[in-house]
């Protein structure tokens, strides 16, 4: 899949910079060796010193010492300390020659290609000859047998440094025209183990020197400290090892994952570049099943050891230049470089799939353990770690939730994407808007409420946003475009409204750091919320109770965030054609994105506080519109949708019952409709919070019955008032025999306990005579009308002409035959 060292691999004639900076160091290092090596040539014979230096360069570079990782800029290599030490007794041309045979030796021994071993070669000679020329600066030679002075140990300390920086930076740049990167982060990276390795190679050559003037034999005994150097720069490198492996299987950590990954990404871009196979890196992040369960039965002990095991297993899986990590927990994750697609990703999942199935035996105990995969690909999901990781994660649970095995990245099921985010701050902003103080406050519908209407806002009461006209009529049918119901907005697996939490003083919550970081995501969609309102003060020629004006802080301009608005459809009596109630759907045009789709509203918001906020919201302005109406003289019971997450506590019974008493309205007016997911989620709470509403006189609906995992036993025991039939088996009654038997099953058990029966999603004729045929109550849909704002809805309340069904031959109930 890849060779041993990329560096190896000669680039072609497509990396101009660079080939050009090789061929520039050979051609320069020729340059200024080839008199120096002329003038060897005919130079007297050298001493026994410089004999002695020259072989223990060439012998100690036959075994360099080569650090982890294949980004480093170069190993140790001993012979740096004798070749630098010849330079400064011996001059330049002896200096270039015994370098030169000992990087030939070295390259051999690691395996280095003609090219590389070249250049090497060639960026020593730069080195060593911009070294002797600030030598040139000082007074002379070491070994003209007078006493060293500071200029002389000033020359040597320069040539010391020119080498080092000279070597470093020609590594360091061919590294970078190489493999792309930024320059100074990758030679920042490299620095200190270069300053602690060759720095302490260069510090020993003037030692070297001064004992080589009194003996050739003291020369050998450099060897001990040279083993120092060694032994120092291998116990480094096995430090970073050691901070890169998981202690308990042995296999990399997450910090050696980090590192890998970036490598891969980093070889791999150039294939990218160059539209080449095998240019893929995926990344797999394995989630063992079941562990937790091991971990409550047998202890953290035995926990341990199947972790020890699944690591040996993964590891039998894996290629030999893949890399397997344990992340932490029952976390493993493996980069597998050289891909052509997703389809070798998923064998590789595949593999490991297989590997997991057969059960783990520990103590003759067999322990079934099988893990959840996540895959994501460089460049296709990702081009660093960070994004690499976060979208295989996003792919892991995504093939949790859909009880798979493995599942690949796509955008559909990152819940919590950059535009996610930003849409949750958004709702937020809209739902912080409120009226400035004097504001004249308005119902759903956008009419000015009277006075005797108007809500008191006291410190412990949220200031009621202004909910003015909405937009036109949406889709209509509930599906993707309502508050309620599976696919319609608040409810199902997911409700959505809420208006405001109280203002009174709370401590601290988590939420108000995720609040920050949503609103402050992006400059343009910070804003400043609105001050605590002051209590009301009673006015003497009024009598009421009036709210002080609020210090000037205007609300975030609406065009930026759009506007939420209430949509309301119409429940019909089918008996009578009589609208006996409505449904509240809400609705949010968005500016740039349109009509916000409910269901991935629900998504963003049902896990955060703008859940409350967005409940609270519906709450306020149904419960006002319906004090509105009733000042017309219409009639009518509304039903909004609640989040399961507002019925674990009692604080919507507080709201509800503080907004009814406000706007004076009965509590019968009101109901709330809740789901076969919200009881079973924690019954006991649920239970308790729908109980207080029966007691306050608020009407309890179960909605999408017959869609959910709940017992028969919930509508024997709860204080319902209302069962509706979710539009999923309305819509194919007429011609689904199996259908039409569950709708008739429900009406006819919904009947017999004194329940009141409505049908959701009536959009045709044929289906209306069917309900009213099998006994149902009352029904919605676009066979009546479509949801609309308040003020269309009055309007058409004043041409609406009640319609009752007759019997036909059609309005017989499909029957489905005897298997």
């Amino acid at each position: 899949m890849e060779t041993a060292d990329p560096r190896n691999s000669f680039p072609g004639g497509r990396e101009g910079p660079f080939l050009g900076l090789v061929a520039g160091v050979i051609g320069l290092a020729a340059l200024v060796s080839v008199a120096s090596l002329v003038d060897l040539v005919d130079r007297p014979g050298l001493p026994a010193a410089f004999w002695t230096m020259a072989v223990l360069a060439v012998g100690c570079d036959a075994r360099p010492f080569v650090p982890s990782g294949r980004r480093q800029t170069s190993a140790v290599f001993p012979s740096t300390c004798f070749t630098f030490a010849i330079l400064l007794g011996w001059g330049l041309g002896p200096a270039v020659l015994v370098q030169a045979v000992a990087v030939a030796v070295s390259g051999v021994r690691l395996g280095h290609a003609p090219w590389r071993t070249t250049f090497n070669a060639a960026q020593y000679a730069c080195a060593l000859a911009a070294a002797y020329l600030v030598l040139r600066l000082g007074p002379g030679g070491l070994f003209d047998g007078d006493r060293l002075g500071w200029t002389d140990v000033l020359a040597v300390g320069g040539a010391t440094v020119t080498w080092f920086v000279v070597n470093y930076g020609l590594v360091s740049t061919a590294l970078r025209l190489r493999f792309g990167g930024r320059w100074w982060p990758a030679v920042r990276q490299g620095l200190p183990f270069e300053l602690l390795s060759t720095g302490s190679l260069l510090l020993l050559a003037p030692v070297l020197v001064t004992a080589a003037r009194a003996s050739a034999a003291l020369i050998p005994l450099v060897l001990v400290p040279l083993f120092a150097v060694y032994r120092m720069a291998h116990l480094s490198d096995e430090q970073v090892q050691l901070a890169a492996l998981d202690p308990l299987t042995g296999l990399p950590n997450r910090k050696a994952l980090l590192a890998e990954v970036a490598e891969q990404v980093h070889r791999h871009a150039e294939r990218v570049a160059r539209g080449e196979p095998g240019a893929r890196v995926a990344l797999l992040l394995i989630d063992l099943d079941r562990f937790k369960n091991v971990n409550d039965a047998l202890g953290h002990a035995v926990g341990d050891r199947l972790l020890v095991e699944v690591g040996a297993r993964l590891a039998g899986v894996v290629g030999d230049r893949d890399l397997l990590a344990r992340l932490g927990g029952d976390e493993f994750a493996i980069v597998a470089g050289g891909l052509d697609g997703v389809d070798e990703a998923r064998e590789l999942a595949g593999r490991v799939v297989a590997a997991l199935t057969e059960p783990v035996s520990l103590d003759g105990l067999p322990l079934d353990v099988g893990g959840s995969i996540g895959i994501a690909l460089f460049p296709d999901h990702g081009e660093d770690y960070a994004t690499l990781m976060r979208h295989a994660d996003v792919a892991m649970y995504d093939a949790k939730h859909r009880n798979d095995t493995v599942a690949v990245y796509t955008a559909e099921s990152d819940h919590n994407s950059a535009e996610r985010l930003g849409l949750l701050a958004d709702l937020r902003r809209v739902l912080e808007n409120r009226p400035v103080a004097g504001q004249t406050v308005r119902g759903g519908d956008g009419a000015a409420l009277p006075p005797r209407l108007a809500p008191d806002d006291g410190p412990d009461r949220a200031p009621r946003p202004d909910a003015g006209p909405g937009p036109g009529p949406g889709s209509g049918t509930r599906t993707g475009t309502g508050v309620g119901g599976t696919g319609t907005g608040v409810g199902g697996t997911g409700r959505w409204w809420l208006p405001r939490r109280r203002s009174r003083p709370a401590p601290a919550h988590p939420d108000e750091l995720l609040n920050r970081i949503l609103t402050g995501a992006d400059p343009v969609r910070r804003h400043s919320t609105a001050p605590e309102r002051l209590p009301p003060t009673p006015t003497p020629d009024t009598g009421p109770a009036t709210t002080p004006p609020a210090p000037p802080t205007p609300p975030a301009p609406a065009a930026e965030v759009g506007e939420i608005t209430m949509y309301y459809q119409p429940q019909v009596a089918i008996a009578t054609g009589e609208v006996v109630g409505v449904e509240a759907l809400l609705r949010w045009r968005h500016p740039r994105r349109g009509m916000v789709d409910p269901e991935e509203l629900i998504r963003v918001a049902e896990q955060s506080a703008v859940m409350r906020l967005l409940t609270y919201r519906v709450i306020d302005d149904v419960v006002a519109q319906l004090a509105k109406w009733s000042a017309a003289g219409t009639t009518l019971r509304a039903a909004l949708n609640v989040s399961v997450r507002d019925l674990h506590t009692g604080e919507i019974v507080d709201r509800i019952a503080d907004r009814l008493a406000s706007y004076g309205v009965r509590p019968d007016r009101l109901q709330l409709e809740i789901t076969e997911g919200a009881l079973m989620a924690d019954p006991r709470r649920v239970l308790a919070t729908i109980t207080r509403l029966h007691q306050l006189g608020v009407a309890i609906s179960l909605d999408d019955f017959g869609t959910g995992y709940s017992s028969l036993q919930h509508l024997r025991r709860l204080p319902l008032s209302e069962v509706k039939v979710d539009r999923s088996f309305v819509l194919g009654m007429a011609g689904d025999a199996d259908d039409a038997a569950i709708v008739r099953s429900t009406i006819e058990l919904a009947g017999a306990l004194g329940l009141r029966v409505v049908a959701e999603g009536v959009e045709d004729e044929r289906t209306w005579r069917l309900l009213y045929a099998a006994g149902c109550d009352a029904a919605q849909g676009w066979f009546y009308a479509r949801p609309m704002p308040a003020e269309e809805l009055t309007a058409w309340l004043a041409r609406y002409r009640p319609l009752s069904p007759v019997p036909s031959p059609d309005a017989e109930i499909p029957r489905r035959h005897a298997r």
